[in-house]
């Protein structure tokens, strides 16, 4: 099964000043883990930074003096993860309800999945991520969380369905729009053909195949097991190696003794085993 989702914090936490005041300095920037109760900055309240700022003209002895006097409050991480936003800088004054930074403690995607296929996804099911931003790049994640309430746009009802990272790479970014591929029902060492070239007559499977003898295409009964809409497994009817088509059907009947041989346009595809 096909989705695309987005990059999301699981949880993302905005991180407020204990005390209004003037933060000095900040220990953190953007991308960085921490740990629960790691200090992030150290800040002076109001009554502290206008204290300094007297004993700064006073001379340096002065302020040395007041420092020691009076410690900064440091600003401490509530829980373990990663600083994804940083909107503070030092000298900049802060009000208890000014969010200074923004962590999460992990990400997650977002996957939207059609309703026609939910009934297949479940808790703890494989998955591979692929990132457009990262081509190539495939991650293994497991279904972590499925959304009971629904979203419907265009007259298309879809379900959230949350997918955790087995491991998230450093250029994992919150945001990324990601391609997500679920794992319905693996299967190894299995005979397959593009699905495409499989068509339904009468009820029954059927591929083109290469006639040894005159190399013209006729049809075969097959039998198919498992599909990922790319691939289409191939239980009976055919055997590893043999040239198949992905060609219409129609007119087969009609070719003309001297036709051009359909297989000859390119290298044919071929039954394969997927291991």
């Amino acid at each position: 099964i096909l989705s695309t989702g987005l990059v999301k914090p699981e949880n993302k936490l905005e991180i407020k000043p204990p005390i209004a005041g003037r933060v000095e300095s900040v220990l953190v920037k953007e991308g960085a883990k921490v740990r629960k109760g790691q200090t992030l900055a150290w800040m002076s309240s109001t009554e502290r930074a206008a204290m300094l700022d007297a004993a700064t003209a006073r001379g340096p002895e002065e302020l040395k003096k007041w420092e020691e006097l009076y410690r900064p409050t440091p600003i401490l991480a509530p829980i373990n993860g990663t600083i994804i936003q940083r909107n503070v800088e030092s000298g900049q004054t802060f009000a208890t309800n000014d969010a200074v930074l923004v962590m999460s403690d992990r990400l997650t995607i977002k996957a939207q999945v059609d309703e026609t296929d939910l009934a297949q996804i479940k808790l703890g099911q494989k998955a591979t991520i692929g990132l457009d931003a990262y081509a190539g790049d495939q991650i293994r994640g497991t279904v972590d969380q499925i959304a009971y309430d629904a979203t419907t746009v265009n007259n298309v009802t879809t379900y959230v369905v949350d997918v955790l990272p087995d491991s998230t790479p450093p250029h994992m970014r919150s945001g990324m729009t990601a391609n997500v591929t679920f794992v319905v029902n693996a299967r190894e060492d299995v005979l397959t053909v593009p699905a495409d070239a499989i068509k339904v007559e009468e009820g029954k499977m059927v591929i083109l195949v290469e006639d040894p003898q005159t190399k013209q295409p006729v049809k075969r009964v097959v039998q198919v097991g498992a599909t990922d809409g790319k691939k289409t497994e191939i239980l009976e009817g055919l055997k590893e190696g043999e040239p198949v088509m992905v060609v219409s059907f129609s007119g087969l009947g009609e070719r003309k003794a001297n036709a051009a041989n359909p297989f000859m346009g390119g290298p044919p595809n071929r039954a394969k085993k997927k291991k």
